[in-house]
């Protein structure tokens, strides 16, 4: 049987509701665990600096995702700005801290989806959507109505508010968290969320509930590299001096969600933004580091890793 997005099975009407729900939400914003309680609808604004229009730095095909997402064409990536957590080492600190971008109307924003998917590309790629959600509804529904069709990926940073995600549920087909952090302590200095690990855990489980693990088809598109439509991709990133914890993380998916749960531990981190005024953050991982972490999955008994040949 050929994919239907989920949004395309979701009675109109309950759509429309839970637009009314998150639009409600915005009057005293409660969308992110900070719990703001600003008027987003008057002009106030909360940690994540966002107004109750859509936000948009930039938007494309991207190749540099994980490959169940790029396909042949490309992943659908629209990049929303500013953020609701505060990490001093963010590689996107421009868009996420100081702004870049441009507000725009639903419409707008619809027909920015509807363009990615007529240039080829395979899904669409809400990158940093959670404090931005209510206007991102409205815009897939304004799509849906003129011919979107394409599975939605939620691209998050773990920071998740169970009430938006329970909403959510139906309309999102593949939610890819990051998971940051274990230890509170860390979570508190480096992104400014000490509930960061009991809530991104939180999160993560209710995402697995609403998709399961990824999807393949009858063929294994995973291991052929082609794409998935459904489910969960986990990425954490390897912090110098074992910051992100990886051991307790890949414990914590082995044991709570699934070891055959996709996950993509990378490499990739490189001081940036406020990273160089903290000695332990101001370099970049090394080869026993990142190899210590790929083998703690391992011994976890993870069986699905991104690039890794299990």
């Amino acid at each position: 049987m050929s994919f239907i997005a989920s949004y395309l099975k979701l009675n109109p009407a309950d759509f429309a509701s839970r637009i009314r729900k998150l639009d409600e939400t915005l009057k005293e914003c409660t969308l992110c665990p900070r719990q703001c309680r600003v008027d987003r609808t008057s002009g106030e604004v909360g940690f994540c600096s966002t107004g109750n229009k859509p936000f948009i730095s930039s938007w494309g095909p991207h190749f540099g995702e994980e490959r169940p997402l790029v396909g042949y064409y490309g992943s659908g990536t629209i990049f929303f700005g500013y953020c609701n957590l505060g990490c001093i080492y963010c590689q996107n600190w421009t868009i996420s801290h100081l702004g870049e971008g441009q507000e725009m109307s639903y419409e707008e924003l619809a027909n920015i989806m509807l363009n990615l998917q007529r240039s080829g590309c395979h899904n669409i790629n809400l990158v940093t959507p959670t404090h931005q959600m209510p206007m991102i509804l409205h815009s897939i529904f304004l799509a849906k109505n003129l011919g979107l069709n394409l599975p939605i990926v939620y691209n998050c940073g773990g920071y998740e508010s169970l009430e938006l995600l329970k909403t959510l549920d139906g309309i999102i087909d593949i939610y890819m968290p990051d998971f940051k952090y274990s230890d509170p302590e860390m979570g508190l200095k480096y992104s400014k969320a000490k509930d960061y690990p009991q809530v991104a855990r939180a999160a993560i489980k209710e995402m697995h509930r609403q998709v399961g693990v990824l999807k393949v088809d009858e063929w294994g598109i995973i291991r052929k590299g082609l794409l998935a439509s459904r489910g969960l991709l986990i990425r954490h990133l390897v912090l110098p001096n074992n910051i992100a914890g990886t051991k307790e993380f890949v414990k914590f998916i082995a044991d709570e969600i699934s070891k055959d749960t996709y996950v993509n531990i990378m490499n990739q981190y490189r001081p940036c933004y406020k990273a160089h005024d903290y000695p332990e953050l101001n370099r970049r991982i090394t080869n026993k580091e990142y190899t210590e972490a790929i083998q703690a999955a391992l011994d976890a008994g993870l069986t699905m890793l991104d690039g890794v040949t299990i």
